[in-house]
């Protein structure tokens, strides 16, 4: 259990660190990080450092599959944690 939550706050902060780069990027007009990049980093299990990153940086929040795509990550991947909790390890 020790090794997934630290994955978990590994992944969250690195989706975190992107989401800030991706931003100080944009504003030097210089290569941006794929959207699937973010998306992915999300996907894995960094959806509350994505959330995080764009509330903070103000970064994505005009994209309707950041702004509803990942809250709705988030909320299956609770939804998957609660499930394999509850089923599996009781």
């Amino acid at each position: 259990m020790n090794y997934f939550i630290s994955y978990l706050v590994a992944v969250n902060l690195l989706a975190f660190i992107f989401f800030w780069n991706d931003k100080r990027r944009s504003k030097k007009e210089v290569w941006r990080i794929p959207e699937k990049t973010l998306i992915g980093l999300c996907l894995i299990g960094g959806s509350i450092g994505g959330i995080l990153g764009m509330q903070v940086f103000h970064h994505k929040t005009k994209h309707a599959l950041f702004v509803w795509g990942i809250p709705v990550i988030l909320i299956l991947q609770i939804g998957l944690g609660l499930l394999f909790f509850f089923i599996v390890l009781n």
